[in-house]
This record gives C-alpha cells, sequence and structure tokens, in this order.
C-alpha cells in the first residue's frame, strides 16, 4: 500500500505562560549570580555540545551536556522562563508529556496530545511557532499508545534539516524544522506508509491491520545514523492480551533524505534465519510481539545502531511459544547500512517475567584494568547493569547462566537457567524473603507475614503462577516486578568524561495471577493469561518490604564499583503521615517512583517522577550529597534535557498531574 499526503498545520497561537509563585527551596551558596554568554559551555564547546539533538542528548545516549552555567552555587536560584501548556493539543486535556523535547539551531522540537502533534517552540519564550498534525485515520483511533509519544528525531541531510515523527499510526514524516511543512521529495509527499514494510500483511491504509492478524503502534522517535533513519514500534501491554497470534515488531530503515526502504530485521527469526530454532511449535510463524518500544542509540563511526526488545505476545505465560525466543528480551546491534546483525544478547531467555529492557543503552568509552574499551550498558528491570563492548558485543565482566526455578503451570517451559551479571552489583533488592518485609515496628512485620502467607516468595525469577494453585496459594511474587528496577521515566544517565553511571531505580514487585484464557475472554486461545502485573500490598496499603523505595546509584564503569546510593527525594506524605507509623522514627524511605535525571559539566539534576513531590534537585557527581533543590508546579513525568540559547543555560522539564495539566516548563538563572 501507498501512503497518501497528509496536510500540516499552520503556526497557530502560542501556549506559553509564567507559573506564578515557583518557591525556592535553598541554595548551596552564597556567591553571587552572574550570568555569563559563553560560561555554560565548556572551553571550545562547539554549537552542537550547547545543544540537546537526540532524545537522550546525543546518540550515544548519555543524557548528559558539558554545559556548567548552572553549578552548585546558583540551582537554588532558578526561576520559571516559561510553561509550554501540552492540554491544547488533543481532545483528552489530561493528557501527560511523555516527552523529552530537542533543542537545535536555535529551536525546541517535541511532541504533544493524543493526536501526536509535533510541535516547534521558541526556547526563550515557550511560544508555539509551528504545530503538524496527522489526518485522523482509524489505525490512529485504535493505538493505545497514542498518549505514549517520547519525540522526534533530528537530522541533516545534504545540507538540509528535518525533522522526522513517527506516529501513533504508524506513518514515518519529514519536517521542515522552519516551517514544519512535509518534505515533499521524502516518501510520498512527507510521508511513509511504516506498515508497507513491516512484513508480508496486506493492510488497509486508513484501516491498518486486520485485527485477526494483528496490531502494531509507536511510541519513541526513531534515531537517525550516517544517513538511515532506524524506527521502532510497540504493540499493546503483553498482559491485556488474550490471544497468541500477533504481527512481530519488526526494525525498519529508511534512506534519510528520500524516505526509501532500505532494511527490514526480523526480531522473530523466520525460517533460516539465525535464532528461528529457539521459536519451537512453530511460533515463529504466527505469534508476535517482541517490540522494539523504548528510544534507540548509536555509534555513527562503528555504523551500528543498539535496539532493546521486550517479551513475545502475552506476558507471564509463553507455553505456546517454547525455547528461548530470540530475539525478545535482547539487545540488537545492527549494522546501520545493512540491518545486518553483528551482535546480540539475550537478557532474558523465554521472558515470562515482562523483563523488557525498558530504554536507550548508554554507550560510553571506559578503562578497565588499563584496556581502553567502547562500552555499551543497559540498566533494566533486573536492577543490573549489564556492561558490553559495544563493537564485538563480549561482557565486560563475566554474565554467568545459573539454574533459576522452574513453573508448574500446566503447559509451560522455562529455560533451565537465565544470565546473571557479576559486576556490577545489582542496584536494586532482587527476589523477596522474610527478610526484606517491612519491619518498621514488630507489629507490622507480623501483619506483613501473615499477608505473605498466601503468595509464593522466591528469587530473582521466581517463576508466575496460577490463581488458586494446588499448595492454596493465590500468586507467585517476583521483584523486581513490572515497575521496578530501572524503567523508562528514569532510566541512566552517564558523565563521558568520567564513566560514572546514575542510574534511578524502584523497589517494586508484581505478582501477576495466572487464571484460564478462556475465563478471562471467551475467543481466548491461550491456555492462561493475566489481566494485570498484580501486586501484593502491606499493611494498611504500606509497601511490603524496607526502603528505600526509590534510589539513585551512582557505578563507577572502569572498576564495576557502586560508588554511591541516595534515596529519589525525601518520604512521601502519605508514608510519613501514615497512622500505623505515627511516633515511628522512619528515616529517608525516598518517594516510590522513578527519579527523572540529566547529568551536566557540574552537577546531576533529578525531578522525583511521577506522582512524587513536585521538586527538582541537584546533588553532587561525586558524593551524592544534595546541592539545592526548588519546587515546581507538579511532578516531574520524563527525562529533563539542557541547552544554551544566546548564553542562557535553560533546563526543560515534563511536569503534570496533581490538578496540573502535561506541560513544559523552562528553568533559568535570572536576569541580571
Amino acid at each position: 500500500m501507498t501512503a497518501g499526503r497528509t496536510s500540516a498545520g499552520a503556526a497557530v497561537r502560542g501556549s506559553s505562560r509564567t507559573w506564578p509563585g515557583l518557591r525556592r527551596r535553598g541554595t548551596a551558596g552564597l556567591l553571587p549570580l552572574a550570568v555569563v554568554a559563553l560560561a555554560g559551555a565548556a572551553p571550545g564547546a562547539s554549537a552542537q555540545q550547547s545543544e540537546w539533538r537526540y532524545w537522550g542528548s546525543d546518540a550515544a545516549n548519555s543524557r548528559y551536556s558539558p554545559l556548567g552555567q548552572i553549578d552548585a552555587a546558583n540551582f537554588g536560584d532558578l526561576e520559571v522562563a516559561w510553561t509550554w501548556r501540552g492540554d491544547n493539543f488533543g481532545p483528552e486535556v489530561n493528557v501527560l508529556l511523555r516527552a523529552t523535547p530537542i533543542y537545535v539551531n536555535g529551536r525546541l522540537y517535541s511532541v504533544a496530545g493524543s493526536r501526536r502533534t509535533a510541535v516547534a517552540i521558541d526556547p526563550a519564550t515557550g511560544e508555539t511557532l509551528w504545530t503538524f498534525r496527522e489526518a485522523p485515520t482509524k489505525r490512529w483511533h485504535d493505538s493505545m499508545r497514542k498518549t505514549y509519544g517520547k519525540g522526534v528525531a533530528y537530522a541533516e541531510v545534504n545540507g538540509r534539516g528535518m525533522i522526522y515523527l513517527v506516529t501513533p499510526a504508524f506513518f514515518l514524516h519529514a519536517l521542515d524544522p522552519e516551517t514544519g511543512h512535509p518534505v515533499e521529495s521524502f516518501g510520498d509527499g512527507g510521508v511513509v506508509d511504516l506498515l508497507g514494510d513491516l512484513g508480508p500483511w496486506d493492510h488497509d491504509r486508513d484501516a491498518g491491520l486486520p485485527s485477526e492478524t494483528g496490531y502494531i503502534t509507536n511510541s519513541s522517535p526513531p534515531i537517525v545514523v550516517n544517513g538511515v533513519v532506524v524506527v521502532g514500534n510497540s504493540h499493546e501491554q503483553g498482559y491485556y492480551q488474550t490471544r497468541k497470534e500477533n504481527v512481530p515488531g519488526n526494525i525498519l530503515a529508511y534512506d534519510a533524505a528520500t524516505g526509501a526502504h532500505k532494511w527490514t530485521f526480523n526480531v522473530i527469526p523466520q525460517e533460516g534465519e539465525f535464532g528461528n530454532d529457539t521459536w519451537e511449535n512453530d511460533a515463529w510463524s504466527w505469534t508476535g510481539n517482541v517490540s522494539a518500544w523504548a528510544p534507540m542509540s548509536a555509534d555513527p563511526e562503528l555504523g551500528l545502531v543498539y535496539v532493546v526488545t521486550d517479551p513475545p505476545t502475552i506476558d507471564y505465560f509463553g507455553g505456546f511459544h517454547p525455547g528461548d525466543n530470540l530475539f525478545a528480551t535482547s539487545i540488537l546491534a545492527l549494522d546501520v547500512a545493512t540491518g545486518e546483525r553483528r551482535w546480540h544478547f539475550q537478557t532474558v531467555h523465554h521472558d515470562v517475567w515482562n523483563y523488557d529492557n525498558p530504554t536507550a543503552p548508554n554507550l560510553v568509552d571506559i578503562t578497565v584494568d588499563g584496556r581502553e574499551i567502547p562500552a555499551l550498558v543497559q540498566t533494566t528491570k533486573q536492577g543490573w547493569a549489564y556492561v558490553f563492548d559495544r563493537a564485538t558485543g563480549e561482557p565486560v565482566w563475566p554474565i554467568e547462566e545459573r539454574p533459576v526455578p522452574q513453573s508448574d503451570v500446566p503447559g509451560e517451559k522455562l529455560s533451565p537457567t537465565q544470565p546473571f551479571v557479576t559486576r556490577p552489583a545489582p542496584f536494586e533488592m532482587q527476589g523477596l524473603g522474610e527478610d526484606d518485609l517491612i519491619d518498621f515496628t514488630p507489629e507490622l512485620r507480623a501483619m506483613a507475614l501473615d499477608s505473605i502467607q498466601k503468595f509464593r516468595m522466591g528469587p530473582l525469577f521466581n517463576p508466575p503462577s496460577r490463581e488458586n494453585a494446588p499448595d492454596g496459594t493465590i500468586a507467585a511474587i517476583h521483584c523486581p516486578g513490572a515497575n521496578g528496577g530501572a524503567n523508562i521515566p528514569g532510566g541512566a544517565a552517564v558523565d563521558p568524561e568520567t564513566g560514572v553511571l546514575y542510574v534511578a531505580s524502584t523497589r517494586g514487585c508484581s505478582a501477576p495471577r495466572l487464571q484460564p484464557g478462556v475465563d478471562v475472554d471467551p475467543d481466548s486461545n491461550v491456555d492462561w493469561v493475566s489481566v494485570g502485573a498484580g501486586g501484593v500490598r502491606g499493611p494498611g496499603g504500606l509497601p511490603i518490604f524496607k526502603p528505600p523505595y526509590g534510589s539513585i546509584t551512582a557505578i563507577d564503569l572502569n572498576t564495576g564499583d557502586h560508588l554511591w546510593r541516595i534515596p529519589n527525594g525525601t518520604t512521601p506524605d502519605v508514608i510519613r503521615n501514615h497512622p500505623l507509623l505515627e511516633g515511628v522514627e522512619i528515616g529517608n524511605t525516598g518517594a516510590r517512583s522513578h527519579a527523572t535525571k540529566l547529568v551536566t559539566k557540574t552537577l546531576l539534576m533529578y525531578g522525583e517522577g511521577r506522582g512524587a513531590a513536585p521538586v527538582f534537585r541537584a546533588v553532587d557527581k561525586a558524593t551524592g550529597e544534595e546541592l539545592g533543590a526548588v519546587e515546581l508546579p507538579a511532578p516531574t513525568l520524563t527525562a529533563p534535557m539542557t541547552y544554551l540559547h544566546e548564553g542562557v543555560q535553560y533546563v526543560v522539564v515534563a511536569v503534570g498531574g496533581r490538578g496540573v495539566p502535561g506541560s513544559l516548563v523552562a528553568l533559568r538563572l535570572p536576569e541580571m
């Protein structure tokens, strides 16, 4: 099928305004404030070093900036420069902003709203300069990821700038950065219908794939490297699926200048391809998912793009697709010119724990025992940082296959072993035992021990179990769970000057309850399904486990050592003021959320994340000591970014919740 043209919106009314009453939480020093035009960049910094050209700052996904105008002495003086509201861009006014803007050539670019409208924003004032909105289709309407857009991509092609947007309907657009108009020479009048290159499935341009064939959408921006646009995808959350058939999340690549299709990489290897034998029962021919849903990173010098994937169709039960199931829950290094697999590593075999790799790998050069290594680091829900030579895929430290518990769910066949990282040490609690349970008071511990009796506790990779199992339990707990460990809102940032990784994590567990598929959906053709990740509540709704509930950990990748670990922010009011904890000294538990952060030449900055306190903080990169904090209109939602515009450093954070619509808030030092 060939995609038709869509129309671009003209520049619309601006949606910026300043939030009154930003309160400062104290400063780290009393030095006089001086904003100097070039003080924010490192000596000899180029224009690109003052920019934020990718979702993760650069192709390496470092989430690092060499800017240093905002530092320990003045962080507490930050004030709101402007606010850009996202509730003007779609029918759902309370949609959270999940996107991180990019800053290129003096402009900000991002997406907003359930229609994933592309926008250009003035970086000094927050004025909306132009918008582009794809014409509505049934496949847009059917998308389950409409509000999940994380941003756009940028590249200069033959001397011309281009903005690339992938929409919930699964179209790729190329836009002019100055006007927002489609680039007519790209694809069919500025657009490519991605379904046409996904695989051998017929589809209708408006309606998309037939429901009996499957479903696919998108949530992350593409990445452009060496003149190639690489596109990922996403599906429905696996724990809502009740049928085993779907299309796979194949990875697509296009010529950045023309939109011509270059290659498709099959994430489920087809007959005759490497890895096909890891899909028993001929499941390779009819099952799907294995989304490349997280953002990607790339090494242009090596000509490699790094893509991470999630589990196959149906989270928590995989009896219908026995085998290790390559390339599900894997890290893939692909030749960007040809799509050839250079190396891979599967972080979970036959994944039934929803342990999808949730964020783009971080690329950084390190020195280990005197040897310089171009490294790739993947932080995961399991609470590990997997470290590889990004050119060869060789682990920097041993990763061992170790025996794991097996399933007693009828029809399930798990891998007998899983890969265990030996270094760095885990940055989050793995598994759940009695010693991990809440113990603020003897009474709370007794209540926790009583409530846990109906669940199966166990180590990491504790298998999901049936509801009403023969042993009388209702579910098995695995820790970290679906939202534990590292995840997309926080992920990791890395300082390329020191090789130190900063990873945010939460202490969360899951307890999915497997039920017969036909009991959940009469049309189900799967033996067992779960309608959610499940969980287990502690006494009075408190967490069942000990704190910290959310953390930031600093890891020296040159040695594999943990340097420090701090709670994410402070103890939430719902914990501090809980009636069962009245009069109990509980210390700082940290927020039950993923810290959203970036690292600069001078600071590690972070917000406490979704549903936590509306505070933006700065800490010393070497020690984790807090240096200052400022209050925001609402909690942060996703990864912040920073840039230098006309000599002034800005930090932009997406905030929302607590009565505040999803908005971008720009912080800067006071004008002199």
